[in-house]
C-alpha cells in the first residue's frame, strides 16, 4: 500500500540559510513538491563573516533545472522584512517559512568574547524572531501559516563549548511555544525540530565518517509533514536524524507542598477559614464536630468523570474546549470519615446545541457497603462538537430554577485568593486550564481561570452559613449552572432568597457585575437532626463552635457559684448588673435546670 506524495502546490515557501546543508535539502524538496521557493542565504562562512549571491544562486539555479519555481534572497536573516518582501514581489504571499539559518562560534564558556555571544544570538535568535515578525501579519491575513523553528540538542541538554549557541536555540524553542499558542486561532501552526545531520557546521564536531552516514535528506521528511496542510500538529519539540523520529516533551514530577512551620493555613484557598469562628469544625479532624462541606459530594465522582470524558464513541473531543455546564448533586447520608467508595458512570444522555454537544453523566457514588451515598449529575458543554443531529434537551437533565424578581433576602462576598486555583487542584481537579497560562490561551482564556466547582462551592458554604447555621446535616441537594469564568483573586458575592426549604442563589463577582453562577438553587431538609438540637442545647465556655450565639451571657464565676447554688436570684443578678444578657433574652429561660433560681 503507498500514499500519494505530499504536496505544496500554490504555496510560497522561504528557507532560510538555503544555501548549504539542510537548508538546501529543504528548498529542493519544497521545489519537487511544487512550493515556490524563496532561497535565502547571506552567503558568509560558518562564522557567520563574508557575504555573496553565489551560494542562494547555484541552489536556484539547481531547482530552475529540475523544473521548480525559485529565486534568490541574499539578506541577513536580522533584515527578516527583506526577505519576507521577496516573496511578496515574486508570488504575491508567504505560506511557509523554515528559520534554518544559523553559524557557530563553539569555544568554551571562560573564553567567550562578547562578540561571539552577540553575533549568534543575533542570527539564530533575533533573525528567527525578525524572520517570522515580518511574515506573521500576512499569514494572519490570509489565515493559514506554517512556521518551523530550529533548535539543537545543544540548547535541548547543553554541549561543553557551546553556551552561546545553546542559549539562542533554548530561545527559539521558547519563541515557537508561544507562537504556536497566538497562532492557533487564525490557523498558523509552530513547531520546533532538532535535527542532527551532517553539514559545514556538524563538521566542528563530528567526524568525517559521522557526517557521511548523517544525510540531510533524512531529515527533510519531517519538515516536509509538518507544514503540510494535513498536519494539525503545532507547538511540537521534535528530534530528528539518521532516519529516527522522536517527539519530546517537557514532564514535571507530581511534586510536594512546603509550608513553614507554623504557617497558618489561608481560607480562601480551600473555602474555610481560620478567621472564620467555625473553621474548627471543617479544618480540624479531631474537632467534635467535623465534616465537611458538602460540596464535597462532587470530589469522589469526578475521578470516574475525568476517566470517561472524551470516550463516548463517534465524539472526537478535543480537551481544550470542554467547559462545566451544569452540576447537579444530591446526598441521601453523611460521608464516612474513611472508607472505600465506588462511583458508577451512565452517559445519561448526548444533546445537540448546534455550537457545541453537552454530555450529560450521571454518577452514583455508594460506600462499602453498596449504600448510595451521593448521586451527581455532570453537564459537560464541548465547543465544536454540536450540529449531530440528536436532541436539543434530555428529560434526564435536573433544572435551573429562576430567582425571584425582588431584592436577596441574604447576600455574602468573599474575595478569593490568587492561588485559589492552584490549590484547588489539591482535591483532584487537575485540568491545566486553571494554573497553565499556555493551555488557558489555547482554550481563549488570558489567564488561569478559578475551578467552576471550587466556585461552586464556595457559594454552597455561603448557602449554608446563612440558611442553616453551618448544619451540613440540613443539606439535601444543589442545582447551579456555570455561566462565566472566575479569576483566582476576585471577590465572588452570592446573593440569596429563601423559599420554604428551597434556597435560590446566584453568584456574581464583585469586581466586574457579571454573574458566574445562575439558576442555582440548595435543598434542605425541614427539621433539624438530633445532633444539632443536642447542640443548640449544649452549654460551654467561650466562642460558639459553629454560627453565631442567639443569646450570650456574661457573668464571674462567682456570680455562676451564687446563682447555681440559689443565693442570687438571676433577676436581681441582672438588675445589679452582676449578669448581662445580649441577644434574645427570653431564650435565658432554658438555662432554669441548671440555674434553678435563675427567672429572666
Amino acid at each position: 500500500m503507498t500514499s500519494s506524495p505530499l504536496r505544496f502546490d500554490g504555496k510560497v515557501a522561504l528557507i532560510t540559510g538555503a544555501g548549504n546543508g539542510l537548508g538546501k535539502a529543504y528548498a529542493l524538496d519544497f521545489a519537487a513538491r511544487g512550493a515556490k521557493v524563496v532561497v535565502n542565504d547571506l552567503g558568509g562562512n560558518m562564522s557567520g563573516t563574508g557575504s555573496g549571491s553565489r551560494t542562494a544562486d547555484k541552489v536556484v539555479d539547481e531547482i530552475r533545472a529540475k523544473g521548480g519555481i525559485a529565486v534568490a534572497n541574499y539578506d541577513s536573516v536580522e533584515l527578516g522584512d527583506k526577505l519576507v518582501q521577496t516573496a511578496l514581489d515574486n508570488f504575491g504571499r508567504i505560506d511557509i517559512v523554515v528559520n534554518n539559518a544559523g553559524i557557530l562560534r563553539d569555544k568554551s564558556f571562560v573564553r567567550i568574547r562578547d562578540e561571539d555571544w552577540d553575533i549568534i544570538h543575533r542570527v539564530h535568535l533575533r533573525g528567527t524572531f525578525q524572520v517570522s515578525r515580518a511574515a506573521w501579519p500576512h499569514m494572519k491575513k490570509q489565515g493559514y501559516g506554517r512556521i518551523i523553528m530550529v533548535t539543537s540538542a545543544a540548547g535541548i541538554y547543553g554541549n561543553f563549548g557551546q553556551a552561546n549557541y545553546s542559549a539562542a536555540k533554548l530561545g527559539i524553542l521558547g519563541l515557537a511555544n508561544t507562537l504556536s499558542i497566538e497562532g492557533r486561532k487564525n490557523n498558523i501552526f509552530v513547531n520546533t525540530v532538532a535535527p542532527i545531520a551532517g553539514s559545514r557546521l556538524t563538521e566542528t564536531v563530528m567526524t568525517k565518517e559521522m557526517v557521511d552516514s548523517l544525510k540531510p535528506e533524512f531529515v527533510t521528511p519531517l519538515v516536509v509533514y509538518l507544514t503540510h496542510d494535513s498536519c494539525e500538529e503545532t507547538g511540537g519539540l521534535f528530534e530528528v536524524g539518521a532516519g529516527y523520529f522522536a517527539k519530546l516533551r517537557w514532564q514535571r514530577t507530581e511534586g510536594v507542598i512546603l509550608r513553614e512551620a507554623n504557617q497558618v493555613l489561608d481560607a480562601e484557598k480551600v473555602g474555610v477559614s481560620t478567621r472564620q469562628p467555625d473553621h474548627l469544625k471543617f479544618l480540624f479532624e479531631l474537632s467534635d464536630d467535623f465534616s465537611v462541606i458538602p460540596s464535597f459530594g462532587v470530589i469522589p465522582a469526578f475521578g470516574g468523570l475525568m476517566e470517561s470524558t472524551g470516550k463516548i464513541p463517534g465524539f472526537k473531543i478535543d480537551p481544550t474546549k470542554i467547559l462545566h455546564g451544569e452540576q447537579y448533586m444530591e446526598l441521601y447520608k453523611p460521608f464516612p470519615r474513611s472508607g472505600k467508595l465506588t462511583s458508577t458512570l451512565r452517559v445519561a444522555d448526548v444533546m445537540d446545541k448546534k455550537s457545541g454537544a453537552v454530555m450529560l453523566y450521571n454518577i452514583e457514588t455508594a460506600d462499602e457497603n453498596g449504600e448510595t451515598i451521593a448521586f451527581n449529575q455532570f453537564a459537560i458543554f464541548v465547543v465544536g462538537a454540536g450540529n449531530f443531529g440528536g436532541p436539543k434537551t434530555s428529560k434526564e437533565v435536573k433544572p435551573v430554577v429562576d430567582p425571584p424578581s425582588r431584592a436577596p433576602d441574604a447576600a455574602m462576598e468573599e474575595k478569593t485568593s490568587v492561588d485559589q486555583a492552584a490549590m484547588y487542584r489539591l482535591s483532584g481537579d487537575r485540568n491545566p486550564l486553571h494554573i497553565d497560562p499556555s493551555f488557558a490561551a489555547m482554550g481563549g482564556f488570558k489567564n488561569p481561570i478559578l475551578h467552576g466547582l471550587c466556585t461552586f462551592g464556595h457559594s454552597v458554604r455561603h448557602v449554608m452559613a446563612t440558611y442553616a447555621n453551618n448544619d451540613m446535616s440540613l443539606f439535601k441537594a444543589v442545582k447551579v449552572r456555570f455561566v462565566k469564568p472566575v479569576l483566582p483573586g476576585q471577590t465572588l458575592r452570592t446573593e440569596m432568597w429563601k423559599d420554604g426549604n428551597r434556597i435560590l442563589f446566584r453568584t456574581k463577582v464583585v469586581e466586574t457585575g457579571d454573574t458566574v453562577i445562575s439558576g442555582a438553587y440548595i435543598d434542605l431538609h425541614g427539621t433539624s437532626s438530633a445532633k444539632a438540637q443536642a447542640q443548640a442545647n449544649e452549654v460551654y465556655e467561650g466562642k460558639p463552635r459553629s454560627g453565631s450565639a442567639e443569646c450570650t451571657l456574661t457573668l464571674s464565676d462567682d456570680t455562676f457559684i451564687d446563682m447555681v447554688s440559689g443565693k442570687l436570684d438571676g433577676q436581681k443578678a441582672f438588675l445589679s448588673g452582676k449578669l448581662k444578657i445580649e441577644g434574645q433574652i427570653m431564650l435565658a429561660q432554658k438555662l432554669g435546670s441548671i440555674l434553678p433560681s435563675t427567672k429572666l
